[in-house]
């Protein structure tokens, strides 16, 4: 693998860990509100990124590189509200997509096309999460705060399921 592309997936994979934090801190800060159904669903974005930083240690590892893991910001741990953490996770996705392009966009300059099926999932995944932070944006504000315990008890419905390699 070249080196580029090694040094860029290390720090994807950092940033996915880094993003795992993140959530972390948003569930700790949705607890405060006593949202356990939307703190339920950021603990699953918890373990999504987690799983997504395994499976690029895993592909680095198969690919003979050498996995670099490193330190990160500390994560932002109070919000304006529920809105200002989900507006904020939606940006963040968005930073995501764009450091996922760029690794793809790499991928294609060294010619790695084991790295840009890799990758594709990643693509895709990003469709994914931004919809599912969009649509949840908007269902917030349609309901204000008497539709807010039903769209709670919605949400708490999500459960974390392991990415396949």
């Amino acid at each position: 693998m070249e080196k580029q592309l090694e040094a860029a997936l290390n720090e994807q994979l950092n940033f996915e860990i880094e993003s795992a934090h993140i959530y972390l801190a948003m569930a700790g800060y949705i607890a405060t509100l006593g949202l356990e159904g939307f703190e339920s669903w950021f603990m699953v974005q918890y373990e999504e990124e987690i799983s997504h930083a395994r499976k690029f240690i895993d592909y680095v590892n198969e690919r003979g590189g050498r996995v670099n893991i490193k330190g990160f910001i500390d994560p932002e741990n109070e919000f304006k509200s529920l809105l200002d953490a989900l507006e904020i996770s939606l940006n963040h996705e968005k930073e995501v997509t764009r450091r996922i392009n760029n690794l793809m966009r790499i991928a294609y300059e060294v010619h790695d096309y084991a790295a840009i099926s890799f990758l594709q999932w990643y693509i895709d995944e990003q469709v994914e999460e931004e919809d599912n932070f969009t649509k949840l944006i908007d269902k917030v504000k349609l309901v204000k705060d008497a539709g807010l315990y039903h769209l709670d008890k919605e949400v708490g419905l999500r459960v974390f399921v392991p990415i396949a390699k």
